[in-house]
């Protein structure tokens, strides 16, 4: 168990707390690119504590801003966009990307114009997604992951409900490979299993977990059939796992953003054009009232995403570590603790953390993408082949 210090260390998000300063080294998504349109060129951004307005402006010019006007503090989510940037609707304020104030009506105040730096953050359109850096200069570069730049195929991005709880908890699940054959045994494709207290677990015959310097935990479950199976959580907040990335951002300490990317190769390896703007759909609610809490709510458990996020929010909306009792098979998310803290530590010291990238022409990096895809392909290597299971490995 952690004492309540180390639980504040590892979840806390906001500005200035140590946290908060680890993940604002990392660029992360905050919208999809197709949403923002010379139609609707404003969006809400809630990200790291922060209250943000993303926009467009009439010059194609994609902007990220405190919410807050600098004069009087309106919100600039109703903002006019303009083509220089977004003013202010209260009384006309103008600022660009940058944060610079271009005008201040109804008068020119010049003094204010030079002293004046509204916050903005720099935003990079990828992979059909805004993302933002909220860090300080100078900037990292988005890593260039496999399942990401391959042009060897297409993309769809799928953005699944708010969760209701801290980030760390879906990352920490994402270190809990024994889950896997006892929470979704259910919706394994499989007959149920003898001892439904032990799930499948009896098929495997041992986990592994090592770091990776390109920024990755590997995950490696050996089953008894000989077969391997290992896939990367991505410092500090991807799981990659089979054609999918699942991208958990936090919104602040008691909500997570969840967006999933998932790239499906041409059977002939033969090059895709890329495309402006990926489609996109969103998940429906995973419980009953949707916006209620536990034990107020009802989760839905059909699928293993819904039955992730029921787990992921009863442990609380920061889960209460100085009460748990760990054992030996939960020594993945010891590590991933301990790859956390030395990260914040690193941080403090001055230096970059894991997986940070600032070579723009770094090769691309390999995360096993291929072998992951065959896996899910030839479905669960276990004894009994009744049925495929890739939605299993969503976990």
């Amino acid at each position: 168990m952690l004492t309540q210090e180390e639980n504040d260390l590892l979840t806390q998000v906001g500005p200035g707390t140590p946290g908060g300063e680890l993940l604002r080294r990392y660029w992360h998504p905050v919208a999809v690119s197709a949403e923002l349109t010379h139609e609707h060129p404003t969006r809400f951004v809630r990200i790291l504590g922060e209250d943000l307005v993303l926009f467009k402006d009439k010059s194609g010019r994609v902007g990220l801003l405190a919410d807050h006007c600098s004069h009087r503090g309106a919100s600039l989510l109703y903002g006019r966009v303009e083509e220089r940037g977004i003013s202010c609707a209260y009384h006309g304020w103008l600022y660009d990307c940058e944060g610079n104030i271009l005008e201040t009506p109804p008068e020119r105040n010049d003094a204010i114009m030079r002293s004046v730096k509204h916050t903005a953050y720099p935003v990079r359109k990828f992979i059909g997604l805004y993302w933002a850096y909220l860090g300080p200069s100078p900037m990292p570069v988005i890593p260039p992951y496999d399942i990401w730049v391959r042009k060897d195929g297409t993309r769809k991005i799928t953005v699944r409900p708010v969760l209701d709880c801290n980030w760390f908890q879906p990352m920490e699940n994402s270190a809990d490979s024994p889950h896997l054959e006892i929470l979704h045994q259910a919706v394994s494709g499989r007959e149920a299993p003898a001892n439904t207290t032990r799930g499948f677990i009896d098929d495997v015959e041992s986990y592994d977990y090592h770091v990776e310097e390109w920024g990755a935990l590997i995950k490696t479950r050996v089953y008894k059939n000989g077969e391997v199976d290992h896939h990367p959580l991505i410092f500090p907040n991807v799981l990659r796992v089979g054609n999918r990335t699942q991208i958990r951002v936090p919104i602040d300490d008691t909500h997570t953003w969840h967006v999933v990317v998932a790239f499906t190769p041409t059977e002939d390896g033969s090059i895709v054009e890329d495309v402006e703007d990926l489609p996109f759909s969103y998940d429906p609610p995973y419980k009953d009232p949707p916006d209620a809490r536990y034990p107020s709510a009802r989760n839905k458990m059909d699928t293993v995403p819904q039955q992730d996020y029921m787990v992921w929010e009863t442990q609380g909306a920061v889960a209460n570590r100085t009460a748990e009792h760990l054992s030996f098979g939960d020594r993945g998310v010891v590590l991933l603790r301990n790859v956390l803290r030395e990260n914040i530590e690193r941080v403090q010291a001055g230096l970059d953390p894991l997986g940070l990238v600032r070579d723009p022409d770094l090769a691309m990096i390999d995360t096993n993408l291929d072998e992951s895809i065959e896996m899910e392909r030839r479905g669960r290597p276990v004894g009994s082949r009744a049925g495929r299971a890739a939605n299993t490995r969503d976990t």
